[in-house]
């Protein structure tokens, strides 16, 4: 992981301008601006669920909402940086394995990075991210089965082309462009931090980053302990984490991860599975899991209540409320902030069967 000399840094340093996660370069790795590649990402919303909020009875909820990023998704931030930080180093052709929106994030980064690109994803991925990456011009390999697979696949080409491969936490700067989500966080909540984050785990980054700014805030007296409560949700249909945890010693031989309308959530052996364990352990928080039908049905009720049309990704979040309050590991004194990862929009094929 980078680390910053965070003792010159403080919360009055920040900029107004850009308007962008960018504003917080100073915790970032790319040394020089000018190789900054930036479509506008990060600044994104957090609104307040209230009618939400009475139904779950909690006396507050609110939802960061990361479909406003450029390519609607949460990966613009991650891929930002990795290609500005590749651009530094003076890297012009880029691999990713991904399961739908960091390809198509890493396409158009490429594209106004003027690099070479290929995105290699599963041939059951939803048309929408095939032609987002086509459109964007980088070269798209389609794999039968998962993104474990396409990142086997990623090695393949690796041996016969000189292509920098830039998968999930193997590429050091990503994690970075994600923390800014906790930076976003608790410049927006006034630097008084929620009690609960629960967030859509699949590799992992994003729980991992919003940690990582919170230890960093702590170090530099932005933010005071305690910390929130990391939660994690995944779907019951590929849940590696829960399985972990459950059967540390066995999981992977019986775990047969199957296909889900939470497409960025299949993710059946992520690289940073022992650090997701470790975010949830240090925080006090959960992992817990959803069905597929609990996932349609969030989609709608908070379409429903609120106006907003989540992601699969997102309806995972507020569906785990429940599961959570149930367990009383939330209370109804708790502040809860739910993450929404993706542009609901990018789903059509899984919207069809709502």
């Amino acid at each position: 992981m980078a680390e910053y000399e965070l003792s010159t840094f403080s919360k009055k340093d920040i900029p107004t301008e850009p308007h962008s996660m960018w504003r917080y370069c100073s915790v970032l790795p790319v040394i020089d601006p000018h190789h900054i590649i930036s479509l506008g990402e990060g600044m994104t919303p957090i609104l307040q669920l209230d009618n939400l909020s009475k139904s779950a009875q909690l006396s507050s909820l609110l939802l960061k909402d990361e479909s406003y990023n450029p390519t609607g998704s949460f990966k613009a931030r991650g891929i930002s940086v990795a290609v500005s930080k590749a651009k530094e180093f003076g890297i012009d052709q880029l691999i990713i394995p991904t399961a739908g929106n960091a390809g198509g994030a890493l396409a158009a980064y490429c594209a106004q990075a003027k690099m070479k690109c290929i995105v290699v994803m599963p041939d059951h991925t939803p048309e929408v991210f095939k032609n987002e990456c086509r459109y964007f011009g980088a070269e798209l390999v389609l794999v039968k089965g998962f993104i474990s697979d396409c990142a086997k696949k990623v090695s393949e080409i690796k041996l016969q082309r000189d292509y920098f491969d830039v998968s999930t936490l193997k590429e050091p700067y990503r994690l970075e462009g994600k923390k800014t989500m906790g930076y976003e966080i608790a410049e927006q909540c006034h630097w008084k931090l929620p009690d609960v984050i629960i967030y859509p785990a699949g590799g992992g980054t994003g729980l991992i980053g919003i940690w990582k700014a919170f230890q960093e805030m702590t170090k530099m007296g932005w933010i005071q302990a305690p910390l929130p409560k990391m939660m994690a949700v995944q779907s019951e249909n590929c849940a590696p984490l829960q399985a972990s945890i459950e059967n540390p010693g066995q999981w992977k031989e019986k775990f047969h991860p199957q296909p889900s309308i939470a497409s960025g959530l299949v993710v059946p052996f992520p690289f940073g599975l022992d650090m997701m364990k470790q975010v949830i352990r240090e925080s006090g928080g959960e992992v817990t899991t959803v069905t597929e039908k609990e996932i349609r049905e969030g989609i709608k009720e908070v379409a429903m209540k609120e106006g907003i049309l989540l992601s699969p990704e997102g309806s995972a979040t507020w569906k785990a409320v429940a599961h959570l309050t149930r367990k009383k590991v939330i209370q109804e004194t708790d502040s809860v902030l739910l993450l929404n990862t993706a542009s609901a929009y990018k789903y059509p094929e899984g919207f069809s069967e709502i």
